[in-house]
């Protein structure tokens, strides 16, 4: 059997972890919280859902990851506010490891020496 493209209401955005395909109500399901929480770390610029053209917010897969990470850490007893700062960190720490990292591969293919 053979992949096709889909060609649904999604399209090609069925493997896009930034593509808003989550109403509000399905994303609190989802995560087992409430439509306040997600409008909580909303306010406190946690995730920016997109709007839909009707004014709805929609969620992505990658910002649900995000908000499921900050609800792990309000459930441990962390203030929300304090929660949202935490997993901004989180998440920029692992970019710049990911920058670090591939700085280095191309560091290290690039100079003759360290081949040696």
């Amino acid at each position: 059997m053979t992949a096709e493209k889909p060609t649904g209401p999604l399209g090609d955005h069925l493997d896009d972890d930034d593509y808003p395909a989550y109403t509000m109500g399905r994303a609190a399901e989802m995560l087992g919280t409430t439509q306040g929480f997600l409008r909580a770390i909303g306010e406190a610029r946690l995730i920016t859902p997109l709007r839909s053209a009707g004014g709805h917010r929609r969620y992505s897969r990658y910002q649900l990851r995000i908000a499921a990470r900050a609800r792990e850490l309000v459930d441990q007893g962390t203030p929300i506010e304090a929660a949202c700062r935490i997993v901004i960190l989180e998440d920029q720490l692992e970019e710049a490891q990911r920058l670090n990292a591939a700085y280095r591969r191309t560091a290290e293919s690039t100079d003759p020496a360290s081949a040696a």
